[in-house]
């Protein structure tokens, strides 16, 4: 797995994860990235520093695909997050897990098609944003860093 810095044509910048380089590619290609924030669809990969080493074998600190931003959080911001865990947690126990149903499924209540129900899932941001432009009331769930351990 690798992951690039994304930029959009409007120039919104995000990162996003692929298989390897020829997977990145051929994504891009086809225009199977879309920005999370406009939902654009023609994305290119930002140019980046590469990880340097020195003759002493000491890493560089310039940003790599491998890096993410991280904060040492303050006693609030540790509240804060604590809340957002405490969203995700309620939610995960009490919603339905819907997988990649969530876009369809969400539209379909949102519509009276079929009964409301609290559901989770999964979405790309393209789907959340025409969720969004319908009126559909959906909010992504935090990603906290202990879930990718």
């Amino acid at each position: 797995m690798i992951r690039y810095a994304l930029i959009c044509e409007t120039g919104h910048e995000f990162e996003s994860w692929f298989q390897g380089f020829d997977a990145s590619e051929q994504q891009l290609k086809r225009k199977l990235v879309d920005c999370p924030v406009c939902g654009s669809s023609k994305v290119s990969k930002k140019i980046m520093a590469p990880a340097i080493r020195s003759s002493k074998g000491n890493r560089k600190t310039e940003p790599t695909p491998e890096r993410q931003p991280i904060a040492l959080l303050s006693e609030k911001e540790q509240e804060a997050r604590k809340l957002l865990k405490a969203l995700r947690d309620h939610v995960t126990k009490n919603a339905e897990h819907v997988g990649d149903q969530f876009p369809k499924l969400a539209r379909q209540m949102h519509y009276d098609e079929i009964e409301s129900r609290s559901i989770y899932g999964n979405a790309k941001p393209s789907e959340v944003r025409e969720l969004l432009d319908e009126g559909v009331e959906v909010q992504p769930l935090p990603n906290l860093f202990e879930e990718h351990n």
